[in-house]
């Protein structure tokens, strides 16, 4: 099984790249309150978890450790927030969604990576009728909402779930739509792709998606 390391969650997190600006004292109370995270949660820490714990645990760490060092809570959020943000890189899935396959490769590879990528804590409902040019599934108990829901802090969760915005809300073809999260009070996620005919282009509306 993986190990849990904090140095080796914070390098494949979504904050390797702001992690090296701050300086070391903070970068070593992070690693310290992530070890405490680490004791606490560790129910959650099997193999297929470790890559979700490593934005969870990074994630609170980092906004906790920089209010502990002076920032306010609004600037802790803020900066954890536009960091992970800003690291995200939606240019290849936009590309594949060009093709024509985009739809039924997303129903195939999407259950496969999220049985492999997810361990205990979480419960999907599959939807294996869809038409050819809808694919949508449900989130019905997700590890974030778990971690961050006891500690108060579900608005780093909706932050994550504003990831999927970034990285599914301007697909070509492709509208996503997602009404609501387990992290923004709702009593599951849903996810939803509806595929439009390439004669259409993108000239079609695009749903405001949460």
């Amino acid at each position: 099984m993986k190990k849990y390391v904090p140095e080796d969650m914070v390098a494949i997190s979504r904050y390797q790249n702001y992690f090296p600006t701050l300086s070391s004292e903070i970068q070593q109370d992070i690693y310290k309150r992530m070890e405490e995270l680490l004791v606490e949660e560790k129910e959650y820490c099997d193999k297929g978890n470790y890559e979700h714990m490593a934005q969870i645990l990074t994630s609170i760490a980092m906004y906790e450790t920089l209010q502990k060092h002076g920032d306010s809570e609004e600037e802790a959020y803020r900066k954890v927030s536009e960091e992970m943000w800003k690291f995200l890189n939606p240019s290849g899935m936009q590309k594949l969604s060009k093709k024509g396959f985009f739809m039924s490769l997303m129903k195939k590879i999407v259950p496969i990576g999220f049985s492999k990528k997810s361990g205990t804590g979480w419960r999907y409902t599959w939807h294996k009728d869809d038409p050819k040019d809808i694919f949508h599934f449900e989130c019905n108990e997700c590890i974030y909402a778990k971690i961050l829901g006891k500690r108060n802090l579900l608005k780093l969760g909706a932050m994550c779930c504003h990831a999927d915005i970034i990285n599914y809300g301007e697909l070509h073809y492709t509208d996503f739509i997602r009404t609501k999260t387990l992290c923004q009070g709702g009593d599951f996620c849903d996810f939803k792709f509806v595929r439009h005919t390439t004669d259409a282009g993108d000239g079609w509306e695009r749903t405001k998606s949460i």
